[in-house]
């Protein structure tokens, strides 16, 4: 039970932990709390009790320190990843799997000269201070080891778990309801977190109380739970990326997908790819994109089949033997696997705005032109579906039968088919892309 107010209400207690002297490296914490916790005037430690500490002892305790100028080194070295910069502001993922300003290395609360990371293993260091207490005092407590983090859309800054042991992380109320009989259907308590600003209410940044002690909440103690159960999966993470970074990283997710399961394509999402898509620069302040979407099955199965009867006459035409008539086609089957087809058109002549030339020369380059900027547009909507978690394939197929496709889809002379995009979701993972170096594709003058 927690402890309770007049009238039986639920409550707690929460007070910093006076007397922790300097930490140094190889100091033993839980002696050091011990010793402190059980000083006369004090209420002791007791079963069911969590234990929230400043991960800065730890890392003090740990012998986590550099050199103050080994700072911006410290910060690569403790960073897997740049979600965003601003100036010499860097917001990183650690390899622990958080998302934080600077790594969390840090120079405050500690000695001049020097900085300090987060620990090596925040989970491993909750449950030494845990096990030490245990066999000193022979009290179960939880722990929790805390650093300051910025978060998303909100100024300032606040306490979070970043190591645990013996108490609840997360409290799972999925499938449970509300006093109103409705479902829960997302909601997951950050126990842990509320635990540690709970913890940072009462030990303040520079009172030299780096630890606090909750009372009050026995039954969010005990289990086996760590803090890594806090780390969104970057898979479920909506807010994974930054700035310029998510850019780059959204382009880098843009994979060709051949395989796609029969999960149905939500058509908003669609749309929301097709406004990314004519965002596009284009000649003379145009507009020349076009995009039909295929959204049923007799559609896309009429389109293919006609544009399939139209290439194995060609083939044919050319001399093609039926062996391979018949493997080209399966080669190309990636748009009949598909559950959702775009067909994006470019509309240039004088309807999409170009100039008319009285050279063919210029009359090309002007084509040209238009051409890219429909190059442009296919980027940015495949780009944007795979923000949306949609896999795709461009296939220049409809280019070469362009007079089938306008007949089947009843479009105008004007419209050129160029390709089309096959859309799902996929059926597994991309391989990993082979890395391509900037230098290899870059000549200078």
């Amino acid at each position: 039970m927690t402890d309770s107010i007049p009238g039986g209400l639920p409550a707690y207690r929460v007070w910093a932990l006076p007397g922790i002297p300097e930490v140094k490296p190889g100091d033993e914490l839980a002696k050091l709390v011990a010793q402190a916790a059980t000083a006369p005037g004090l209420p002791g430690l007791a079963d069911g009790d969590v234990l929230v500490v400043t991960s800065k002892i730890v890392s003090k305790a740990e012998g986590r320190a550099l050199a103050a100028e080994d700072r911006e080194a410290a910060i690569d070295a403790e960073a897997v990843r740049v979600v965003a910069r601003r100036g010499t502001t860097r917001i990183v993922e650690t390899r622990h799997g958080f998302v934080m300003a600077a790594a969390g290395v840090d120079s405050s609360n500690a000695p001049v000269g020097t900085v300090l990371l987060l620990p090596e293993d925040p989970d491993a260091s909750a449950a030494r201070i845990r096990d030490g207490l245990r066999e000193m005092l022979s009290v179960e407590v939880g722990v929790v080891v805390t650093d300051t983090f910025g978060r998303p859309w909100r100024t300032g800054q606040t306490d979070v778990a970043i190591g645990a042991a013996g108490v609840t992380v997360l409290d799972d109320l999925r499938g449970g309801t509300d006093p109103y009989g409705n479902p829960l259907g997302v909601t997951m308590t950050a126990v842990a977190d509320e635990l540690a600003a709970a913890g940072e209410l009462v030990k303040g940044k520079t009172n030299g109380c780096p630890v606090a002690v909750i009372r009050g909440l026995p039954h969010r103690v005990g289990g086996e739970a760590s803090a890594r159960e806090l780390v969104r999966e970057p898979a479920q993470d909506m807010f994974r990326l930054g700035t310029s970074e998510a850019v780059r990283e959204a382009v880098t997710m843009r994979r060709t997908v051949r395989e796609f399961t029969d999960a149905p394509v939500d058509p908003e999402a669609v749309r929301r790819a097709v406004a990314a898509a004519v965002t596009a620069p284009a000649p003379h302040h145009t507009t020349p994109w076009r995009f039909v979407l295929l959204e049923s099955d007799g559609a896309r199965e009429r389109l293919l089949d006609a544009m399939l009867r139209a290439w194995i006459t060609d083939l044919r035409r050319d001399g093609k033997p039926e062996e391979s008539i018949a493997r080209r086609v399966r080669r190309g089957e990636v748009l009949r696997r598909a559950p959702y087809l775009v067909v994006p058109c470019l509309v240039a002549g004088s309807e999409g705005g170009a100039h008319a030339y009285p050279d063919a020369r210029r009359s090309a380059a002007e084509r040209e032109m238009f051409v890219v900027a429909m190059g442009a547009a296919v980027q940015n909507l495949l780009v944007a579906l795979a923000g949306e978690g949609l896999g795709s394939a461009w296939v220049s197929s409809t280019m070469f039968c362009r007079e089938v496709v306008r007949e089947e889809l009843a479009l105008p002379e004007s419209w050129d088919p160029m390709g089309a995009v096959a859309v799902g979701h996929a059926a597994a993972r991309p391989a990993p892309r082979p890395p391509r170096s900037a230098e290899a594709f870059i000549e200078v003058r």
